[in-house]
């Protein structure tokens, strides 16, 4: 009897075993999140025809799904995306944390490998040739790579106990992989990686570091903008009001006195930074930004071109496919970079408000997927890809309207490019299996 109620007993488990791994995958089809699903696919979309908006020419109409076309070749990475998407899903969604580490290490390797063997294009060593015109810029890719790291870290430390060596570990995780872009000459790709110090600061990170880098770029900027007489004038008022509205610094006064020493300095050091440090093309950048005007057809004309495109769709837009800026050029870069000028121009202020209310939507859900993750590491990875996303929204629409410096970064799931397409996708879709099958994570 004993026998036989062991073998009945292993057998009711073996029968409740299997129902229970149908139930798994039932559950995770339940629990996946349609409305960042759908959000994803309508701008993918949306993208895809604004594509074809950029390239079209009335005097040479081609089919949208000619691949003689950049909406064509688009179509290609959005068809493959769609296979990338499955497999992202159907993987095991313990194996993004189990192989945080080697995932990155595999993209570390492979950023290494490009700035070795890369031919220059345009005076960067970002993308590998892998033949029949397809090239890949890895530099894309780890981005998501990054965010499975730290994720997997900060899910191992607790960043409010401030630890020194526990900061400088993330640190090198974070600035590794931009550091190598840098180097291949990439220097927009890298900036993207400063985002991260928002999901950082969700985990517990000093904000101090946030204030600190804030205002040191404040102080970069008005430098440019302000005479350094003014800005010297400003700094010491502001430090002399904070004395005086809290008697307690003047026991500092010697920490107060090192920091006017300190923003004096930096000051003074921007323009030797920008002249002798920055390349003549980011030196460009910088007068464009500042002011475009200046040489309307040489550094400016990117940005001033741009704003006429976007100013020209006034209210209502021109219509799909008739916007003249796009028709002729004068906008550079139309399906990639500057992007979103084709929907201000033809579809004007109602169609820009549409697109940036559906990126903020898809953000805040994104930030809500965060918030229910049962796991620290899926909800620091959640806050990576909401400020990524972020990041790269916010200055792509900032360079194309004069507010953000033109650094060759493209508008998530709506600039031309499969590299571009392939990252955002993996690190949306990641998130996505991990939030599917939250109820089995343990609080950590």
């Amino acid at each position: 009897m004993g026998v036989e109620q062991k073998i009945l007993g292993s057998s009711r488990i073996g029968m409740s075993a299997t129902p229970g791994r149908h139930a798994s995958g039932s559950h995770m089809l339940q629990n996946i999140d349609w409305v960042t699903i759908l959000l994803y696919f309508l701008l993918v979309g949306l993208g895809w025809m604004n594509i074809y908006a950029a390239v079209y020419s009335p005097d040479n109409v081609v089919n949208i799904m000619s691949f003689d076309i950049n909406s064509g070749k688009q179509l290609v990475w959005i068809a493959a995306s769609l296979i990338l998407i499955i497999v992202l899903l159907v993987v095991d969604y313990k194996v993004y944390e189990h192989l945080a580490y080697p995932i990155y290490g595999a993209i570390i390797l492979l950023l290494l490998v490009t700035l070795a063997v890369a031919k220059p294009i345009a005076g960067s060593r970002s993308w590998l040739d892998l033949g029949g015109g397809i090239r890949l810029q890895p530099a894309e890719l780890a981005k998501f790579a990054t965010a499975l790291a730290a994720s997997k870290f900060l899910s191992t430390v607790n960043l409010r106990q401030q630890n020194f060596a526990d900061q400088m570990k993330l640190a090198a995780i974070t600035l590794l992989p931009p550091a190598i872009i840098i180097l291949q000459n990439e220097t927009g790709s890298a900036l993207v990686f400063a985002a991260f110090i928002l999901a950082y600061f969700r985990e517990g990170i000093s904000p101090l570091i946030l204030i600190i880098g804030g205002s040191v770029a404040a102080v970069f900027i008005l430098t440019l903008l302000v005479p350094k007489l003014y800005l010297i004038l400003a700094i010491t008022v502001l430090l002399a009001l904070a004395t005086w509205l809290d008697y307690r610094l003047l026991r500092r006064y010697k920490t107060m006195m090192a920091l006017w020493v300190l923003v004096v300095g930096m000051i003074f050091s921007v323009d030797f930074f920008v002249n002798n440090v920055l390349q003549p093309h980011q030196q460009n950048r910088i007068k464009a930004l500042i002011n475009p005007e200046a040489d309307p057809l040489g550094f400016g004309w990117n940005v001033t071109q741009s704003k006429i495109a976007i100013g020209s769709g006034g209210f209502w837009g021109k219509g799909f496919l008739e916007g003249t800026q796009t028709k002729f050029d004068f906008v550079p870069e139309q399906s990639t970079d500057f992007i979103f000028c084709t929907i201000g121009e033809e579809q004007g202020w109602v169609g820009s408000t549409v697109l940036i209310g559906l990126f903020m939507f898809l953000m805040i859900r994104v930030v809500m997927v965060a918030e229910r993750q049962k796991s620290v590491f899926g909800r620091a990875y959640g806050y990576c890809v909401a400020s990524i996303i972020f990041f790269h929204f916010l200055v792509n629409v900032g360079m194309t309207i004069g507010l953000a410096p033109v650094v060759g970064i493209p508008l998530p799931f709506f600039s031309y490019g499969g590299s571009s397409l392939w990252s955002f996708t993996i690190l949306l879709f990641i998130l996505i299996a991990i939030d599917a099958n939250r109820s089995q994570d343990l609080a950590r």
